[in-house]
């Protein structure tokens, strides 16, 4: 039986979403149900993706028996509210990252899923593409050696879109480019904090951040280093550097079709769909999408490719670069 999708929201990450899913058999997935706060915005997503139903609210979506699953694609500020939502009306999510504004709004929210027994996953779509699976082996195996050193960088020039400028948007590049960064060193380096981590950046007139800076450095001498840009383009790439020798995930590093190690390397060709993408290999998307269809047909209530305690974990340093850098939202409180 397929799984019968939701989505919540018609901006572009969900057109991209839902066109990835029609990459995939029908007979696993199917989208059943869009809503937006604007019913013409969804009646034409419903119309161009051939949705058979259309909300007004995302209240109605929630209620809506015939939706196993929901993907919830607004910006930032709305996925606690969102989430909860779907969660408190029975509904598992799949949230685009990041997953909340702060720590303490990602620990409400997987304090719910658990209580309601409903499986949660953050969006971080980058851990669910075969490249990914392909370093995770290799850095197993020792391919590298001993890793002792990450570098990671997304920069994009980004900072004329409201999303990413305005601070009641949830703007600054730590939220939308730096968790990318973030879940990478923790893939790398295992699921924990830094021993010590400082981060220098700037900031646009709305207080929050064009430019983020960080070096981190872990037990066992490993040291991490990332940035994040909304003025410029970076290299964009991810390197782990190890005893043995180097891996190397390149331009776009959180959507790869492609890895290196000393011995081998790997390349994956996305499929091509139906209608136009708005983001650089979109496709993966579908990875994330059989991800949460396979933890679901096996009862699961987290994804062991980005774990709730790795959401906590990338929530908490979220909130450590923007205090060091001087950005804060309303919903940070005091």
């Amino acid at each position: 039986m397929a799984t019968r999708w939701g989505i919540a929201s018609v901006g572009k990450i969900s057109h991209d979403f839902v066109t990835a899913l029609s990459t995939l058999p029908a007979e696993e997935h199917t989208v059943v149900a869009v809503a937006a706060r604007d019913l013409e915005r969804a009646q034409e997503f419903a119309e161009l993706h051939k949705i058979s139903i259309a909300y007004s609210s995302y209240e109605e979506l929630a209620r809506d028996e015939n939706v196993d699953v929901v993907y919830v694609g607004t910006i930032h500020p709305y996925h606690l509210s969102i989430s909860k939502l779907m969660l408190e009306n029975g509904k598992p999510v799949l949230c685009e990252k990041p997953l909340t504004m702060n720590w303490k709004q990602t620990e409400e929210l997987i304090l719910l899923a658990r209580e309601k027994k409903l499986f949660l996953m953050e969006a971080v779509w980058s851990r669910c593409f075969p490249a990914y699976d392909v370093l995770r082996r290799e850095l197993e195996a020792g391919a590298v050696g001993e890793v002792l050193q990450v570098n990671v960088s997304f920069g994009s020039p980004l900072e004329s879109i409201d999303r990413m400028r305005l601070k009641e948007l949830g703007g600054g590049t730590i939220l939308d480019l730096g968790i990318y960064c973030l879940q990478f060193v923790l893939l790398v380096f295992g699921p924990r904090l830094p021993q010590n981590m400082v981060a220098l950046g700037h900031l646009n007139d709305e207080g929050v951040d064009t430019s983020m800076s960080c070096v981190m450095t872990f037990e066992g001498g490993k040291t991490a280093v990332l940035s994040t840009h909304s003025r410029i383009t970076l290299p964009n790439e991810a390197i782990v550097i190890g005893t043995k020798g180097i891996a190397r995930i390149p331009c776009p590093f959180w959507s790869p079709s492609n890895v290196s190690t000393p011995d081998k390397s790997s390349e994956f060709i996305l499929p091509s769909a139906s209608l136009p993408f708005n983001f650089v290999n979109s496709a993966g998307l579908r990875y994330e999408a059989m991800e949460v269809r396979r933890c679901l047909r096996q009862g699961l209530l987290e994804s062991p490719r980005i774990t709730h305690e790795e959401s906590l974990l990338l929530a908490e340093l979220e909130d450590k670069l923007r205090k060091q850098l001087g950005v804060k939202y309303s919903v940070d409180g005091n």
